[in-house]
């Protein structure tokens, strides 16, 4: 029995490739881990603010002087911390605009990579902490990023590797929805999307 964090971050519904993606790993994951709890977020219903003056005051304000003002600015994302440090299996939707991830996913890790909770400094370097985690990117695209010539246009993959490995994710897998607006691919993209697909 695990703890599954699937993360929605297309504002396409159901529609989404990157959606039907996550679902598909989603219910792999509850085939192989019976019983298991799903814990649905989408961004796009309920987005998270983008970071203002008075989040950054209330980041940088240790918490034994936080006023109620600086717990209520930061109540969401201590929620959102929650959620992720529950999770035993997470799977994050990413569709690819413009090359990179959407503005709600950016939110979100804005809000989850905080320097004393999800990770630390300390005198060997910045150490993860969020640990034990496994993390799947269910990724959809028009083109084909894997290879080929918008392989170094894949911003979007490198950075949520390397966010996330920041705060202590490691155990990455990445499964792509690619090639879905070229005609003689997009017939069979998600299909071999998902059975790529292995938890």
């Amino acid at each position: 029995m695990k703890n599954i964090l699937h993360i929605i971050s297309s504002p396409r519904g159901e529609e989404s490739f990157s959606v039907k993606l996550g679902n598909a790993i989603v219910a792999q994951a509850q085939e192989t881990f019976p019983g298991s709890n799903v814990t649905t977020l989408d961004l796009t219903v309920n987005p998270f603010p983008h970071i203002d003056g008075a989040q950054i005051k209330a980041l940088r304000t240790p918490l034994d002087l936080h006023t109620n003002e600086d717990k209520a600015v930061l109540q969401r994302s201590d929620e959102a911390l929650a959620q992720l440090f529950a999770a035993d299996v997470i799977v994050i939707g990413v569709p690819i605009y413009n090359f990179g991830i959407t503005s709600t996913l950016k939110s979100w890790l804005d809000n989850v990579v905080r320097a004393g909770q999800s990770f630390r400094y300390t005198e060997n370097g910045p150490e993860g902490l969020v640990k034990g985690k496994k993390l799947y990117i269910a990724v959809a695209s028009g083109a084909v990023f894997s290879e080929g010539p918008y392989a170094p246009f894949d911003f979007a993959i490198s950075y949520l590797k390397g966010v996330l490995n920041f705060i202590g994710i490691t155990d990455i897998d990445v499964v792509r929805a690619e090639g879905i607006a070229i005609p003689g691919i997009q017939e069979t993209a998600l299909e071999k999307a998902i059975e790529a697909i292995a938890i």
